[in-house]
């Protein structure tokens, strides 16, 4: 499927997830946490980089390993991303969405 934002054409899969990470850019990000009802703040983009550091070295994301990263716990994993936040921010991020997640 394909979706438009900034002007930008971009592939999404059924539930909106950016299936070529390579189209993501911060303005898309922004659109993205708009539509999650989100104002991404500087501490936002700090758990949004991680959470793209860890998919490029392709390492399994779940809820319990993001609170043990030592940049988030998940305390306030959840106050960032208040509805699933997993799955909120690593649609964001233009990740997939993790396997941990249902």
């Amino acid at each position: 499927m394909e979706k438009i934002i900034c002007g930008t054409t971009i592939e999404v899969n059924e539930e909106g997830y950016l299936t070529n990470f390579s189209q993501w850019c911060t303005e898309i990000g922004d659109e993205l946490a708009k539509e999650a009802n989100i104002d991404l703040s500087p501490r936002h983009r700090e758990v949004i980089t991680y959470l793209q550091g860890e998919h490029k070295k392709e390492v399994p994301l779940s809820i319990r390993k993001v609170g043990k990263s030592g940049v988030v716990d998940i305390k306030e994993f959840y106050s960032l991303f208040p509805l699933a936040p997993l799955k909120t921010a690593t649609k964001i991020a233009g990740i997939p969405k993790p396997a941990s997640c249902i």
